[in-house]
């Protein structure tokens, strides 16, 4: 992927002690994922084949641009490009461009790729816009997802820094999908504009007495994040699920709290209830998350910092109205069962 003067390529073991520098130069320490700050853990990364970094080269001593694809979701198939960056001195010259461009077409090659996924910032439209130029599709909003003092350095934001989900279909899998009837109109919505098909049916009924749930979380102590994937939903859910997140919670820690559930299961509707009533409102539709699809709820302590959410396309803004609504449902819903109202407590 080449413009006039420069081009991206894949990451080489060199390239490692050079990587650091660019990170530093554009956010100090600060950056969350601190395996970007040492080489010998990105080269095993690299060399275990589950970490497929690129760079951008001005010289052998310089690197200006750096992105990477690596399977972040239980379905080993999905590749996320993540960890983008490009040097001060060379922004608005093209390369985050190249970057996305290199991603969409390096992805496919990796192996067992089947679908590419990455989040975009909301405090710019930079990398939405990207995104759009290579035919990913919005599916879904993390609010409040980074801290903001990351991007600092690069824009006047005070708050957390939410991000737009967008996927692009490589391998299509159609197949069916339950789901529960508060969510039933956005997830149309968002299915409408997919690149793939979904059969959908309303989820009935409740989990059986004999299935266990089975968790898989993981905690990002740097950016004040637990994700929570639901591998199994059974009638113990929600003791199963308060002994998880509790300790979670009361570790005062972790600023949001992500759950995503499998949309094959029949029985999802009194799970999406429960959570709700603890506070988590709707985040996204996540095509293929667990090879079938998955749905994200969230959860933040406070009000998410709504005002600094920044959205390039429609389709975006309809997705962020939606969830805008249903957070303010759910936490309406938890001031009555606690008998408050906004102007006083009962």
């Amino acid at each position: 992927m080449k413009n006039s003067r420069y081009s991206v390529k894949p990451f080489r073991p060199a390239d490692a002690e050079l990587i650091p520098r660019l990170f530093m130069e554009v956010y100090g320490d600060a950056y969350p994922v601190k395996m970007v700050y040492n080489p010998g853990e990105m080269i095993a990364a690299f060399e275990s084949r589950r970490y497929f970094p690129f760079v951008v080269r001005t010289s052998p001593h310089r690197i200006v641009a750096f992105g990477a694809l690596y399977p972040s979701a239980p379905f080993k198939g999905m590749y996320e490009f993540g960890q983008g960056v490009v040097s001060a001195e060379f922004r608005g010259s093209g390369m985050g461009r190249m970057l996305f461009e290199f991603a969409a077409e390096y992805a496919p090659t990796l192996p067992g790729a089947e679908i590419y996924f990455g989040e975009a910032v909301c405090n710019h439209t930079h990398t939405q816009k990207a995104g759009e130029l290579i035919q990913t599709i919005e599916t879904g909003i993390e609010v409040d997802l980074l801290p903001g003092h990351v991007y600092s350095r690069c824009s006047g934001i005070s708050g957390r820094v939410a991000v737009v989900d967008m996927f692009r279909t490589y391998v299509s899998k159609p197949h069916t999908i339950h789901v529960p009837p508060m969510y039933a109109d956005i997830l149309r919505y968002i299915l409408e504009g997919f690149d793939d098909s979904r059969t959908i049916e309303a989820a009935r009924g409740a989990a059986p007495s004999t299935a266990a749930t089975r968790f898989s979380t993981q905690i990002f102590s740097a950016a004040g994040v637990a994700r929570i994937a639901v591998n199994d939903a059974g009638a113990d859910f929600e003791s199963a699920f308060d002994s998880e997140t509790v300790p979670i919670e009361n570790s005062g820690e972790i600023k949001v709290l992500q759950v995503w559930l499998n949309l094959s299961c029949n029985w999802i509707t009194p799970i999406v209830d429960a959570l709700r009533k603890r506070g988590y409102f709707f985040g996204g539709y996540f095509p293929r998350w667990f090879d079938v699809d998955g749905l994200l709820l969230q959860k933040v302590p406070g009000p998410p910092n709504w005002d600094e959410i920044r959205l390039y396309s429609t389709r975006s803004g309809a997705i962020l109205d939606f969830i805008h609504g249903d957070w303010a449902s759910v936490r309406r819903n938890a001031e009555t069962d606690r008998g408050i109202t906004h102007d006083r407590q009962h």
